[in-house]
């Protein structure tokens, strides 16, 4: 720190302390309980996480124990979206997507029962 650092450290002290030592005794005491409210209050959360610290250990060892046992070969793979693409693919498709209308129609009359045609 630099001597006009020190300076101006020492002149914000006094200063601050000169305006404490003007107080009266009811503002202190106030002063001093809504210091002591705000350490509690500060405390508090540190509590609750801490209470629920081993039941969070648990349940990471848990869906460890769980990602391990199933191994990678377990895993099931969704072909959904290989389908659709096969599907996109073929020559077919091009004939499907000319008659996008009348398949869009044929589905909303089937969800609305009226493809009744016999």
């Amino acid at each position: 720190m630099s001597k006009t650092d020190e300076q101006l450290t020492r002149k914000a002290k006094d200063a601050f302390d000169a305006s404490v030592d003007s107080l009266d005794a009811a503002t202190l005491s106030r002063l001093n309980r809504g210091r002591q409210a705000a350490l509690a209050e500060a405390a508090r959360p540190i509590t609750q996480w801490l209470r629920w610290m081993p039941v969070t250990g648990i349940a990471a060892a848990v869906l460890m124990a769980v990602i391990m046992l199933r191994g990678p070969g377990d895993i099931d793979v969704i072909s959904a979206p290989a389908t659709d693409l096969e599907i996109l693919l073929s020559e077919e498709s091009i004939e499907m997507l000319e008659d996008l209308e009348f398949y869009s129609w044929l589905a909303t009359q089937e969800l609305d029962g009226a493809g009744d045609f016999g």
